[in-house]
C-alpha cells in the first residue's frame, strides 16, 4: 500500500473582514495559535473549545509550526486592526468614569 502525498489544505475559512477561522467554527486562528504559544496542547485547546475537531486543531498547529513567518505575519496584521478598532471606539465613547456612573446607579435602584 502506497500513501499518497499531496498538498493538504488547513481548515481555515475566511470571513469578509479576512478574519481566519478554524474548520466551520468561530475559532479564531489567533486563538488557537495564542492557546498553542501559551502551551496548551492540541487535546487542551479541543476542551478549552469543544467545537473544534481534535484534526483540525492538530493541523493548523502544524501549518503553524512550518509556515510561522507567513502566520505570525497575519497574527501582526490582525493585532494592528484590532489596536485601531480600540481607538476607534475609545474616540467615540467617553469611558472616563464609567465605574462610578454603574455604581452609582447601582447605588440609586437599591
Amino acid at each position: 500500500m502506497e500513501l499518497s502525498v499531496g498538498k493538504y489544505q488547513p481548515p481555515f475559512e475566511y470571513n469578509s473582514e479576512g478574519v481566519v477561522r478554524i474548520g466551520g467554527t468561530r475559532v479564531t486562528l489567533e486563538t488557537v495559535i495564542n492557546a498553542f504559544k501559551n502551551g496548551s496542547t492540541c487535546e487542551e485547546i479541543v476542551y478549552q473549545f469543544p467545537v473544534l475537531q481534535l484534526a483540525d486543531v492538530y493541523s493548523t498547529i502544524s501549518y503553524y509550526l512550518n509556515n510561522q513567518e507567513i502566520v505570525e505575519s497575519y497574527l501582526y496584521e490582525r493585532q494592528l486592526v484590532a489596536e485601531k478598532i480600540e481607538q476607534d471606539i475609545r474616540s467615540h465613547f467617553d469611558i472616563r468614569g464609567i465605574r462610578e456612573r454603574l455604581s452609582n446607579r447601582r447605588k440609586e435602584r437599591k
